[in-house]
């Protein structure tokens, strides 16, 4: 039997959060940039350096544990380790070192993402030899031009559409909300360029029915948190934002971002994870006052309002007409501007953005934010934490 003492409720805390500049193409390597992002943070929390026993973070990243260890002076790593699937991977990365915490094998964590993408050249699909040999599975289809993840995404939304009644104007909802919250977040990459949905009607495809807006940013930068048990957040700098839930999922027979072999294609991992998520948690989704959903596209979000349960199943893109997901909405969300409007970080500055809104210190701020989700991708194999003040 299953024991509440054994889940990690409430036992680890972000005390430290830091960041980058976002921007098209910056001067400075993914491994200066990690670096100055995880020096933030621990100046943020009130850290030493030295004190740092516990590492995570993606399976892409490419910055090295160990070179990141010797360059910022780290104390001996006792506990390091990475999550696949990319979008998928931002909060499983707090969840894997909660765990650490939570059964002693380090005792200040950090979890990081740095990338460079800004550079078409670097984009892998940029070379489609080795994008097709990245996935066995995709060898199927990446012969009939579906190269991209904007492909894949554009094939599970016509059927979205097909059997649940959306539109693009559904789309274009989700994309001028969330760029209204950039609009008001000076570290956002489009925070000078507002977007109307005329501006969205009127973009040109990339793989119908997606549109350019329908895409999420190719950023430069880097962000980083800071983990602590719950007792030793008390005398940290910065207010306590408690890890409160956590949970991964693959769903059965899932196929990355397509879904293809599913029973239900529009009902993939991320249904699965939310079963995990709320299971041992206090805080249900009725009880969410702001939620940073991941944004590499448009559609993930009436996706993700399905999965986690705001609303039922073929209901997610009504929920986002009359101002749904603006900041006075129904349920506000991605209120940094997300991957759409703020910068495309693999959803890490989703996590960062939850701890501003649970301390007061959005620019967007959700009036008395209590609790907070934070999901990774609906349509790879995933992950989410629930926040709590």
């Amino acid at each position: 039997m299953f024991k509440e003492q054994n889940t990690i409720k409430d036992k680890a805390a972000i005390v430290g959060i830091g960041e980058t500049q976002f921007a098209k193409q910056l001067p400075a390597s993914e491994t200066e940039l990690a670096c100055k992002a995880i020096s933030a943070a621990l100046k943020d929390a009130g850290v030493s350096p030295s004190e740092v026993d516990g590492l995570a973070s993606y399976t892409m990243e490419s910055t090295s544990d160990f070179e990141l260890a010797k360059n910022l002076g780290f104390g001996d790593i006792t506990f390091f380790g990475q999550i696949g699937h990319g979008g998928g991977g931002g909060p499983a990365t707090l969840g894997m070192l909660a765990m650490a915490i939570a059964t002693g094998q380090c005792q200040v964590g950090v979890a990081w993402r740095s990338r460079k993408r800004g550079n078409p050249e670097s984009r892998v699909w940029a070379n489609k030899a080795a994008s097709a040999e990245l996935v066995t599975a995709a060898n199927w289809s990446r012969p009939w031009g579906v190269l991209r993840p904007v492909d894949e995404v554009s094939l599970i939304t016509q059927r979205y559409m097909h059997e649940t009644g959306c539109t693009r104007q559904h789309l274009a909802n989700v994309a001028v909300s969330i760029r209204k919250m950039a609009n008001n977040n000076p570290r956002a990459m489009m925070y000078d360029k507002p977007l109307t949905t005329e501006d969205y009607m009127a973009a040109r495809w990339i793989s119908e029915p997606l549109c350019l807006y329908d895409n999420c940013l190719e950023s430069d930068g880097a962000l980083a948190v800071v983990l602590v048990s719950a007792e030793r957040a008390r005398d940290c700098n910065s207010p306590p934002v408690y890890l409160h839930a956590f949970g991964q999922g693959i769903s059965q027979q899932s196929h990355s971002m397509v879904n293809f072999y599913s029973e239900n294609p529009l009902q993939g991992p991320s249904w699965t994870c939310a079963r995990q998520l709320f299971r041992y948690s206090d805080i249900q989704a009725q009880d969410i006052d702001v939620a940073q959903f991941y944004d590499a596209f448009t559609p993930l979000i009436p996706f993700s309002l399905e999965a986690y349960g705001f609303c039922g199943h073929g209901e997610g893109a009504a929920f986002t007409e009359d101002g749904g997901l603006d900041i006075n909405g129904k349920l506000p969300c991605n209120t940094s501007g997300g991957g759409l409007s703020e910068a495309y970080v693999h959803g890490f500055n989703l996590i960062t953005e939850g701890v501003r809104q649970l301390r007061g210190q959005s620019c967007n701020q959700v009036r008395e934010a209590e609790t907070c989700l934070v999901t990774a991708s609906t349509s790879v194999p995933t992950s989410a934490v629930i926040l709590r003040r």
